[in-house]
């Protein structure tokens, strides 16, 4: 099974152990010490794939796009908008912030 992993600097690192098997801690090739991260494992998508991720869903017209990011920030969950309007969510928890803020309900999300 793939357990993930994060270190103190907010890096996620996966790593395959037998079921029931794997350590609260590991040390990362670097040698840094990482925890295990059971909200990383419970993400709907894998912590370090398809992250970053730009939403044109609930994105806003371009000349919206400093109103959303100012509004996004206001409400505590900065991010980041591309000038065609789009936020980008940072990882499955950012995303699931940002949008309930906003009152978008994904009911395909698993969120």
């Amino acid at each position: 099974m793939v357990y993930c992993y994060e270190t103190s600097d907010g890096v996620v690192v996966e790593r395959m152990f037998p079921m029931g098997k794997a350590p609260q801690r590991i040390r990362t090739a670097d040698g840094a010490e990482a925890v295990r991260s059971f909200a990383a494992e419970g993400a709907s998508v894998p912590a370090t794939k398809g992250w970053p991720m730009t939403c044109y869903a609930s994105g806003v017209n371009a000349e919206q796009a400093g109103a959303l990011r100012k509004e996004l920030a206001d409400m505590g969950v900065p991010t980041q908008v591309t000038s065609d309007g789009d936020p980008v969510y940072r990882d499955a928890r950012h995303r699931r912030k940002a949008l309930k803020a906003r009152g978008i309900v994904d009911r395909n999300s698993f969120l």
